[in-house]
């Protein structure tokens, strides 16, 4: 055998066992989380996170925002959050690029996460063009098939600044009609009008798709399309004064945490001092809350910059892999999937 096909067995060897994403219908989990509740340390804390979920499902004012940072896509959950967005249980989403593109939209093209049931070296993967994230693999090859496609929409586009919101969008349609999986985020977004941001666009596969149409375009010496981040907070800002009472389910922290909760403090400099603080909030996370980061903060230490209500939240100290499931399904189960809620369909607050 040549090196080339000792290479070629060698990685379809690592790439041989797909993740299967988790559908938080085919299980109830009430039972489990009503026990739970009657336990302590971070099972009482996950039963009455969940209760708050239901809260906000609950309540017909209420705005839920679902905000994402991490890896659980990856891993498992990437269903899990579509079922939320088809089952009008969340109505807007921030998140990472990553999790969005990298992951969401790069399953939407048709490509796959693989468990990685044997980990050699990382300089081996490098040779394969295999990428890690932590126990998952992803095929290099394949995401430059996602970096290729950003560009291609992003060419199709009126050369202006657009938000991650509108670009998203854009993602979502092109799935409609080139996507090889129903079960997608970005696409069941696009279809439910549910709005997605991504503060950090770029730090993303859409950043190598991007920075190559700019190039290319400036190579050409005419204008390009470009993500505005000023707009991301404004529409997001928007959507936070029209939608009065909000709850933030919130999974991991960076970037995305923090943009959702400043569209409070942004809404107060615009001059609605009517509009509330997050009435309900959530949070899944493993992060120390010794280091001082906004990952690791707490929902309490956000009371005192004028975000979140510290009446009704709780923090959970998991992995989100581990427990997003459980809160998910009990919700959807209690909630009759969904359907006694009205859709809030933000996206068209945007419609020109």
């Amino acid at each position: 055998m040549t090196d080339s096909s000792i290479n070629d067995t060698r990685k379809a060897e690592l790439l041989s066992t797909t993740v299967e994403h988790i559908d938080i219908r085919e299980f109830d989990a009430r039972p489990i989380i009503d026990s739970m509740g009657k336990m302590s340390f971070t099972s009482r804390d996950l039963a009455r996170a969940t209760r708050i979920y239901n809260q906000m499902l609950e309540d017909k004012d209420c705005t839920i925002f679902l905000v994402i940072a991490g890896s659980t896509s990856a891993g498992g959950c990437m269903d899990l959050y579509a079922e939320l967005v088809r089952s009008n249980m969340v109505d807007c989403i921030v998140a990472t690029g990553a999790t969005i593109v990298d992951m969401d939209f790069f399953e939407g093209l048709g490509h796959k996460h693989y468990q990685a049931l044997e980990i050699p070296d990382d300089d081996t993967l490098r040779s394969l063009y295999i990428d890690r994230i932590y126990d998952t693999y992803i095929d290099e090859e394949q995401l430059q098939d996602c970096d290729f496609t950003i560009n291609k929409i992003a060419n199709t586009l009126e050369h202006r600044g657009y938000s991650s919101r509108e670009f998203i969008r854009e993602m979502g349609k092109y799935l409609v009609e080139h996507g090889k999986k129903d079960n997608s985020l970005v696409k069941l977004a696009y279809e439910h009008d549910v709005p997605i941001f991504c503060p950090a666009f770029v730090d993303s596969s859409a950043g190598f798709g991007l920075v190559k149409h700019q190039v290319d375009q400036m190579a050409k010496g005419e204008k390009y399309m470009m993500i505005d981040a000023i707009a991301d907070f404004r529409e997001l800002t928007d959507i936070k004064i029209q939608s009065g009472d909000s709850g933030l389910l919130m999974v991991g922290g960076g970037v995305p945490k923090n943009f959702i909760q400043d569209t409070v403090v942004c809404a107060e400099i615009l001059g609605h001092e009517d509009v509330s603080v997050h009435k309900y909030a959530v949070q899944i996370t493993v992060a120390d809350v010794r280091d001082g980061a906004c990952s690791s903060s707490t929902l309490q230490e956000a009371a005192s910059w004028g975000k979140v209500n510290t009446g009704i939240e709780q923090m959970v100290f998991a992995e989100a892999g581990s427990v997003m499931p459980l809160l998910t399904s009990d919700a959807w189960h209690r909630q009759n999937g969904g359907k006694d809620r009205e859709a809030r369909r933000w996206a068209k607050l945007f419609d020109k």
